[in-house]
């Protein structure tokens, strides 16, 4: 990239979906870097009504008045000077990842090479690890493999779930990639490649994941009950007038020792102590709230 190439407001293309990429969006038009075009998911329906809804990218991309396209070949098209990704989903083909001069970013929420793939986040949670961060990569032709531009780490709350987690780096990685598309498109950044054998992967969670395994200790199921909220959330069954129920665990602790007074399950050496659950077809009630209501809880 010479300096005749550079240009201090390129053309971009963004490509994203949930809101880890939306707030990205929002922050590179709210620093200058507005993108003449957004591909983003169709909408989809959601809820019981299954009322269409948009992708929390095309919302922004109405509010800031970017058009918005589902099909990535739409790219060629434009002729971007840059493309960012950021949780789109998909692998871009090797004539769009050539196709612009700063080629093609994207914004990952991990430290790459470590949980490349579709779940960093939950996986991050639900290995316990204390540190995570958000990686930015020239990307190729395979997932999270390209090289890193650069990298920057964030230390892990002890009880932060997966909803709060991907906020907290999407906000990080916002400001991250503001602060850092100046130094790549200036040339001042060489790409470095990734340590191959450290690579991990993650995989796409399905709804069945979220079944809570009552073999486990309760460490590693309260770790799952904040990886997989809200989706897929973390849910069990249990009798009640011998009759099969389901429930969704919302929020757990761990104690070594049980107190009769709250909700509390026997798992492994240590105690599971629910705080927020919701039985099906009620609404979300704290533990104490379920006791009265239901006096035990028995899963299955």
């Amino acid at each position: 990239m010479n300096k005749e190439q550079r240009t201090t407001k390129p053309k971009i293309v963004f490509l994203g979906t949930p809101g880890f990429g939306a707030i990205i969006l929002e922050g590179l038009v709210k620093n200058n870097y507005k993108p003449c075009l957004i591909i983003t998911a169709p909408d989809k329906p959601v809820g019981r009504k299954q009322t269409l809804t948009p992708t929390p990218v095309k919302k922004i991309a109405k509010k800031y008045n970017i058009p918005v396209v589902h099909q990535p070949e739409e790219v060629k098209k434009i002729k971007p000077d840059l493309i960012i990704v950021a949780a789109y989903g998909q692998i871009l083909p090797k004539e769009t990842l050539e196709m612009p001069k700063y080629g093609c970013l994207n914004v990952h929420p991990s430290l790459l090479p470590k949980y490349r793939g579709a779940s960093p986040i939950q996986t991050t949670i639900l290995n316990g690890d204390k540190e995570t961060g958000v990686t930015i990569i020239l990307m190729d032709e395979k997932m999270d493999h390209g090289p890193i531009i650069a990298q920057t780490k964030y230390k892990i709350p002890d009880d932060i779930n997966h909803k709060e987690l991907d906020s907290t780096l999407a906000k990080q990685g916002a400001k991250f990639l503001v602060k850092t598309l100046p130094k790549w498109i200036n040339g001042e950044i060489e790409a470095k490649a990734q340590d191959e054998p450290k690579a991990t992967y993650t995989k796409v969670l399905k709804k069945e994941d979220g079944k809570i395994d009552w073999s486990k200790s309760a460490g590693e199921i309260e770790k799952q009950i904040r990886a997989f909220y809200p989706w897929p959330g973390s849910f069990t069954f249990w009798k009640k007038d011998n009759k099969i129920l389901r429930a969704k665990i919302l929020e757990a602790d761990v104690s070594e020792s049980e107190d009769p007074k709250k909700l509390c399950l026997k798992c492994g050496k240590d105690y599971l102590v629910i705080k927020k659950l919701q039985p099906e077809g009620k609404k979300p009630m704290s533990a104490e709230e379920f006791k009265r209501g239901y006096h035990y809880f028995n899963p299955i």
